[in-house]
């Protein structure tokens, strides 16, 4: 499917806000509210649209660190990781890289504490390094057209 420049404006509406109403965005961007959902369900359709999400701030809801933890994983424990990541709750992103490290996670964590006990539970799999955040500089989780 081809994103046009009008469903590039529904994307951004939504990204700014998923539960802004058909008649808004066609209010926003110029056309009809069932020109807007109709466009809506094709991209859900063609899975541009893959699903609606509540963002939390981990620090508002306790989480006083935030880390990224790079994991070079042990001959034979790359597969057995890739299950049990996904049981961690703390993990909030986690990619399969390039390089000499094979996977890079976002984590959120209570304290310096929590953060001890959930390295010492990876370092069975593979070596660590860990890096705290201290800011949030950019956010581009939006997806945009590239020029």
């Amino acid at each position: 499917m081809k994103i046009d420049s009008l469903n590039w404006q529904i994307l951004k509406c939504l990204q700014e806000n998923a539960r802004m109403t058909n008649v808004e965005i066609g209010r926003r961007i110029g056309v009809s509210s069932p020109a807007v959902a109709e466009r809506i369900k094709k991209m859900e359709d063609a899975e541009i649209i893959q699903s609606y999400k509540t963002l939390i701030s981990p620090f508002a809801a306790g989480y006083q660190l935030k880390a990224i933890i790079t994991l070079r994983a042990f001959m034979g424990m790359l597969k057995p990781f890739l299950e049990k990541v996904k049981t961690y709750d703390e993990v909030i992103n986690c990619y399969r890289i390039t390089g000499n490290e094979n996977i890079v996670m976002e984590v959120v964590l209570k304290n310096q504490s929590h953060l001890e006990k959930f390295i010492d539970q990876l370092i069975v799999y593979g070596e660590t390094k860990t890096q705290i955040v201290l800011s949030h500089v950019v956010n581009h989780n939006a997806v945009k057209p590239l020029k």
